[in-house]
């Protein structure tokens, strides 16, 4: 049945689960995210060597396992439940998607490699200034100079782009939209942390003046890689997402159980009953909708642009709401530094823009089923 996890992607579960539960519990994600680099490296080796996390999507001629959305979504599912800190989405998910989207065989060959076994972190370098997810927000500048192009401008909000090895900038020719390589360490690039809402999720801002470019696929044709990419991106965040909805729902009911008020639990109270069965009506919708948009991308469905659109906003919507109840239920605890509900908060409302809002993937939607005319 379409959605429901084989017995196979149960155990890859179970496995990061394990994991994460041994070395990433809560103690570590707080080290973690204040740290420089902003996630554990002897972790992320582990995630590569033993665990082989990094190579499931990737197919197997540039060293990866061949899997697909599906596994990726099991995996992101438990890092949402752990509140993992790292460079899994921004490498994993978007950087292997949009180069391997690409069509240029020769660049998936020189990084997929890498990018499968942990020894190089990608990200995509697309929003601007306006902040759109869109064609129109691209206008960071390439020209051709006979041996490569020249970049120019500025993106912000590059997921953990203070840490990656490479970059694929989105930029504009004269023929359009187009995909582009950078060295990280390009002297013409200039990085920027940026300080955050969600210190689990790193971002900064990167300048090029100047930076050499290599083109990846057609020139002008780049728009289509970056579309695929942000389906797929954002049917593995609403995966991450039902992991946190999960979390903070197994966090309410237990604190509804132990906390009492007038001599019982707080549990017992109707208003604390109703609370618990909305997040739980909420976490099964979101899983719904995520586990769909993942299958159908698994099978090739050519409507898994608008499951995707859906998937990101109800989960979304829904890992926002469930996070502010949590903190509502445990009253004046939930809003100290000491206790996690805030960081999950913090993720959730952070989660919810990034790739664009609700009402952004409502709006695609609309487009796409024709309920709305295309702009």
């Amino acid at each position: 049945m379409r959605g429901v996890l084989t017995e196979e992607q149960e155990q890859l579960g179970a496995a990061v689960n394990a994991l994460f539960a041994d070395k990433s519990p809560e103690a570590a994600v707080r080290k973690s995210m204040e740290s420089a680099e902003g996630y554990d490296r002897e972790l992320w080796d582990q995630m590569a060597e033993q665990m082989g996390l990094f190579g499931l999507a990737i197919p197997e001629q540039f060293g990866g396992d061949g899997y697909g959305s599906e596994e990726i979504g099991v995996v992101m599912t438990e890092m949402g439940r752990a509140l993992y800190c790292g460079p899994y989405l921004s490498s994993v998910v978007m950087f292997a998607t949009a180069l391997g989207a690409a069509g240029d065989n020769d660049a998936a060959a020189r990084y997929l490699p890498a990018i499968a076994s942990g020894a190089t972190i990608g990200t995509v370098a697309l929003t601007e200034d306006k902040e759109s997810w869109e064609p129109e927000g691209v206008t960071l500048s390439a020209r051709a100079d006979g041996s490569g192009y020249t970049l120019h401008g500025t993106k912000t909000h590059v997921l953990d782009g203070h840490i990656a090895d490479v970059i694929l900038v989105v930029g504009r020719t004269d023929s359009g939209i187009s995909l582009f390589l950078v060295d990280a360490a390009d002297p013409a690039v200039t990085r920027t942390p940026l300080p955050t809402l969600d210190r689990t999720r790193r971002q900064a801002t990167l300048t090029f003046d100047g930076a050499r470019g290599r083109l990846v696929g057609i020139d002008g044709e780049g728009w289509a890689a970056v579309a695929r990419m942000l389906d797929v991106a954002a049917i593995a965040l609403a995966n991450e997402q039902v992991g946190g909805i999960e979390r903070v729902l197994d966090m309410s009911v237990r604190y509804a159980q132990e906390r009492t008020q007038f001599g019982r639990p707080i549990g017992s109270f109707q208003a604390v009953k109703h609370k618990c069965a909305d997040m739980l009506v909420a976490l099964e919708s979101a899983k719904s909708t995520a586990r769909l948009a993942a299958a159908a991308d698994a099978d090739g469905d050519p409507g898994v642009s608008a499951l995707a659109d859906l998937s990101k906003s109800v989960c979304s919507e829904a890992y926002s709401r469930c996070a502010s109840e949590t903190i509502q239920l445990h009253g004046g605890i939930g809003f100290t530094w000491e206790h996690p509900a805030h960081l999950y908060f913090k993720r959730a409302r952070s989660s919810e823009v990034l790739f664009g809002g609700p009402s952004h993937h409502r709006r695609l939607l609309g487009e796409r089923v024709g309920l709305l005319p295309a702009r």
